[in-house]
C-alpha cells in the first residue's frame, strides 16, 4: 500500500512567511489588475516575475507568480507556523503541490465550513495513499473525469487564504478528519447518483463523504 509521509519539506514550507503561488492569466487581465487584486504594487509584482520584460505583454494562460505580503498574509503565516509540528509521514510535498491542493479545495469547497475544506484536502491525500488512484497530488487532481473544477477551469484560479490554511491543517493536526474517504459530493445538485450506494463516512456542510 502507498504511504504518504510529509517529513520535512512540509515543515520547511510551513515556515515560509509568504509563499509564492501561481496565478493563471485570464482574458482581460493586466499586470496592474492582477497586482491590485492580490494586494501588491505593480513594482512588487514585477519583482516577483523578472522573466516578464514588458509588463504590457502578458497572454491568457500565462502563469504569474503572486507573492502576497498583506497584513492578513502575515497573520496567516503565524497560524501556519503553529501547524509546523513534524508529521510522521514518507513523501514530501512541494510548495507547488500545496498550492495545487489549496486550489482544488477552493474550487470544490469555497462555500463550505472550514472542516469541510479540510476534509476535501484529506480526500485528495487519501487517494494518493490508495492503490486505486495515482500516487501524486497532481495526478490525482488531474485524473480524467474526477474533479469538475479541472474540466471547467476553476482549478486555475488562485486559492484563497482559508483554503491554504485548510491544506496545512489537513497535513497536520486534522489529517484524519475524513479517514477512509475517497469521494465526496453534494447530493442536492449531483447529476450522477452512483455515489449514493457507497458507504457514507461523514457529512460536513453540503458535502457527503464516501469510501
Amino acid at each position: 500500500m502507498k504511504k504518504l509521509i510529509f517529513v520535512l519539506t512540509l515543515l520547511a514550507a510551513l515556515s515560509f512567511a509568504a509563499p509564492t503561488f501561481a496565478y493563471t492569466v485570464e482574458k482581460g487581465d493586466t499586470m496592474t489588475k492582477i497586482a491590485q487584486e492580490h494586494g501588491l504594487t505593480l513594482e512588487e509584482l514585477a519583482k516577483d516575475n523578472p522573466e516578464i520584460e514588458n509588463l504590457d505583454l502578458i497572454f491568457v494562460g500565462q502563469h504569474i507568480n503572486i507573492n502576497e505580503t498583506s497584513n492578513s498574509s502575515e497573520a496567516m503565516s503565524i497560524e501556519e507556523k503553529n501547524h509546523s509540528t513534524e508529521v510522521n509521514l514518507e513523501v514530501s510535498l512541494s510548495v507547488a503541490e500545496i498550492d495545487l491542493l489549496a486550489r482544488i479545495v477552493r474550487a470544490e469547497a469555497q462555500t463550505e465550513p472550514f472542516e469541510g475544506k479540510v476534509a476535501v484536502a484529506d480526500v485528495v491525500l487519501n487517494r494518493v495513499e490508495s492503490p486505486q488512484f495515482p500516487n501524486t497530488i497532481k495526478k490525482v487532481i488531474y485524473q480524467r473525469g474526477q474533479f469538475q473544477p479541472v474540466a471547467n477551469g476553476q482549478i486555475n484560479k488562485p486559492a484563497d487564504k482559508e483554503s491554504i490554511k485548510a491544506v496545512y491543517a489537513a497535513l497536520s493536526n486534522m489529517r484524519n478528519i475524513a479517514r477512509g474517504s475517497l469521494f465526496f459530493y453534494n447530493p442536492d445538485i449531483a447529476t450522477s447518483r452512483w455515489l449514493d450506494s457507497r458507504r457514507t463516512t461523514l457529512v460536513i456542510g453540503q458535502h457527503v463523504f464516501k469510501n
